[in-house]
């Protein structure tokens, strides 16, 4: 069950961008800006970038997520997102004696796919708590661990990142582990920056154009819902 939860964001992040997009049409300094601007104005001048796409403003806003409960095919995707910061749990260092695993959903839901499964898991820790036995160092045992091996990683990212991951990954052509992630980073940021992030989603909903072209999944109209539930 992957677990997400923001840990850290910039202070008033609408504020801040609204503060940067003043900035650039103003004589005023950043700091008399964001003082004197009030609510009301940096909801109307949000709104207003996000339609136009003023996407150089959110760079100045970042947010932190402590994510748990993924395997490691999942995060070989997502460091693929390269304006971001990671830190992830070394199997280097932390011994995988009696590791967790991620099971697919296809796999699940067939008895006989589960069994064959879940026998390769036991079968992979036999091997690497045996290697350790032998006295093999964690960073060389840790060869034999599957790419389903649970592991935890803290993921900073500055809100135009986290628009371009969500248009991506938000898919219904994404692979399902990190669409599922997407959705809940996505639920997380509403929280703080609801105005900011109010049409964030996959390409088709953030943008009303589908990328995919002929492979397009052809659920427009769910995925509008889905947007404003």
């Amino acid at each position: 069950m992957i677990k997400v939860k923001l840990l850290e964001h910039t202070p008033e992040p609408e504020r801040v961008v609204a503060m940067a997009a003043r900035l650039c049409y103003s004589a005023a300094g950043a700091e008399e800006l964001a003082e004197r601007m009030t609510k009301e104005q940096v909801e109307k001048l949000l709104s207003k970038i996000v339609k136009m796409g003023h996407a150089s403003t959110m760079e100045h806003v970042s947010f932190t997520f402590g994510i748990e409960g993924v395997s490691r095919v999942l995060t070989h995707q997502l460091v693929r997102h390269r304006l971001a910061s990671y830190s992830q749990q070394s199997q280097r260092y932390v011994a995988e004696h009696d590791f967790e695993y991620i099971l697919p959903p296809t796999i699940a839901e067939k008895p006989e796919a589960m069994a064959r499964f879940e026998a390769l898991m036991e079968e992979v820790q036999k091997a690497y708590n045996e290697l350790a036995d032998m006295g093999i160092p964690k960073e060389d045992a840790r060869y034999v661990l599957a790419n389903a091996t649970e592991t935890k990683i803290v993921v900073t990212m500055n809100a135009r990142s986290l628009m371009h991951f969500f248009n991506l990954r938000c898919c219904n052509r994404a692979q399902w582990e990190i669409r599922d992630l997407a959705y809940k980073m996505l639920a997380e940021v509403k929280k703080v920056a609801p105005i900011l992030f109010r049409n964030a989603g996959a390409s088709c909903v953030s943008t009303g154009h589908c990328p995919e072209g002929a492979m397009t999944c052809g659920k427009f109209s769910e995925m509008i819902k889905m947007r404003d539930e």
